[in-house]
């Protein structure tokens, strides 16, 4: 994928495009060129941390846990590759394409709860990139955490991220295709080192959990997948509209799946000799106890590197979804936000948290219910419409396409609104319990689904919200899944791809 000019032709190294659409002439490349970004996107030491949770609290077995391993990224970055087909349709970042279903005042309030919801996700990777830092130096230097070196650690983490994030779309894209190929490559010694040090006569004996068990489990891996859902169309909106969109979803379940699979099943099989490590409250240290130092600090950088990719991905998505709210800065001022919050979360996280896995657990089920009521709505709508009002997405005032009626659309509101509390009527974790937790939906952990549904059919339902207006109704163009894919064009001397 070519890399993008920033502002409409200027050939740097940062991107200063912020949510207005991305003109067909400056697109380009391929589905498959979205696999690095997704691999990306799960390069982090927490996978093993889960898949031992599966092991010690859900009580499963390692052809179970292989089970999850593979439903979970389906599932979820199924969908996450599904809705990022709007992304090519549109030119424009998910936050913004939402603004013609939810109207310019009634996005504002799926909005900022996902960019809440941000907070937390980029907390906990910035938390698990301060504690491999720890671990590195501890492995090599034998120097011992304290409350200095944690705020060190973390301002050093965060500081990265910054930079890599406001750098944009280009700089995210070199920075994943090296990772990608470092930590595969690191990654097959870890698994060298397993098979012949592993007790597999204990792991393969293990009884089985309850189905129950394994539902939930799904849904605990998945839950990471669904939170990059809104986010999926700001990494494909520099895509040409004749990529392919089943290309699309099958490059992003890929790029998720090669990661989540084996870094799942290695943490149940590390499980079997340290059974505290899915309740300790460092994640990251384990893996100093486990390898030999010489395979354990370059794997703790490299994922050091991992981890800084994600809250990268994670606080550039983030960027877009502040100036959908009204922040009225560049998108790489707007990333400083989400920044300060999760030096300032993070530390709380390292410093006062009694347990990081119950922690980290109970915010990744509240995680995938908030975006759950999001999803229904936007993935219905998708299926209604072909192409966006470029003008109409940027304009927020009374003459835009998407201001409905006093800038809702009651129909999208009234659908994610009651879908959002039919999901946490269902969810239970450790210091919140719905009333219908102790049902079957409940019991397996399946809240956030009972969201999607509820405001999927909901939205289906209701009569559909027309434009309003001055703005012209955009011609509807084909599909382009529908139309003969033309052959690329060279890329020119010095582009960058993936």
């Amino acid at each position: 994928m070519p890399a993008e000019p920033a502002d409409g032709g200027n050939d740097t190294a940062m991107e200063t495009r912020g949510l207005e659409p991305v003109p067909d002439a400056e697109r380009g490349g391929r589905a498959r060129e979205l696999v690095p970004t997704w691999v990306a996107a799960n390069i982090s030491v927490l996978l093993l941390t889960m898949g031992a949770g599966l092991v010690i609290l859900n009580g499963l077995n390692v052809w179970q846990v292989l089970v999850v391993a593979v439903a979970a990224p389906v599932v979820s970055y199924g969908i996450v590759g599904l809705i990022s087909i709007a992304g090519k349709r549109g030119g424009a970042p998910g936050m913004a394409l939402s603004r013609a279903v939810f109207g310019q005042r009634g996005n504002l309030f799926p909005g900022a709860l996902i960019w809440v919801a941000r907070w937390g996700w980029e907390t906990i990777n910035a938390v698990s990139g301060a504690y491999a830092v720890l671990t590195v130096l501890d492995l090599l230097f034998g120097i011992k955490s304290n409350t200095t070196l944690i705020v060190v650690t973390l301002l050093f983490f965060v500081g990265c991220t910054f930079v890599v994030s406001g750098l944009g779309i280009s700089a995210l894209r070199v920075c994943s295709t090296w990772s990608t190929y470092l930590f595969g490559g690191f990654s097959v010694l870890v698994l060298g080192h397993l098979l012949f040090t592993t007790d597999w006569a204990a792991v393969l004996g293990k009884p089985a959990g309850s189905t129950a068990m394994m539902v939930a489990g799904i849904g605990t891996i998945a839950a990471g997948g669904i939170s990059w859902v809104p986010s999926g169309p700001d990494f494909t909106r520099y895509l040409p509209r004749t990529a392919s969109s089943k290309g699309m979803v099958g490059a992003t379940i890929g790029g998720a799946g090669i990661v989540v699979l084996p870094m799942v099943l290695m943490g149940a099989v590390m499980a079997v000799g340290t059974p505290d490590l899915a309740t300790a409250q460092d994640p990251v240290s384990f893996i100093g106890e486990l390898l030999p130092t010489w395979i354990a600090v370059p794997y703790l950088l490299i994922a050091l590197v991992g981890m800084l990719l994600i809250n990268s991905m994670s606080m550039y998505s983030a960027g877009f979804t502040a100036q959908t709210l009204g922040i009225k800065v560049p998108r790489a001022w707007a990333v400083s936000v989400n920044a300060v919050i999760s030096l300032v979360f993070g530390f709380l996280l390292m410093v006062v948290a009694t347990s990081f896995f119950g922690s980290f657990i109970s915010f990744l089920t509240l995680l995938a219910v908030a975006f759950s009521a999001w999803i229904g709505v936007f993935g219905v709508d998708m299926l209604r419409r072909t192409s966006y009002d470029g003008p109409a997405l940027l304009d927020t005032t009374r003459t835009s396409a998407y201001w409905y009626r006093g800038g809702f659309a009651w129909q999208a509101m009234t659908a994610w609104a009651i879908a959002l509390v039919v999901g946490l009527l269902f969810t239970e974790v450790d210091w919140f319990g719905g009333p219908l937790a102790d049902t079957w939906i409940g019991r397996n952990g399946l809240g956030w689904v009972a969201g999607i549904v509820t405001s999927g059919a909901l939205y289906a339902v209701l009569p559909r919200t027309a434009p309003t207006g001055p703005a012209a109704a955009p011609e509807q163009l084909p599909e382009p899944d529908q139309v003969p894919e033309p052959e690329p064009e060279p890329e020119p001397a010095g582009s960058l791809s993936n």
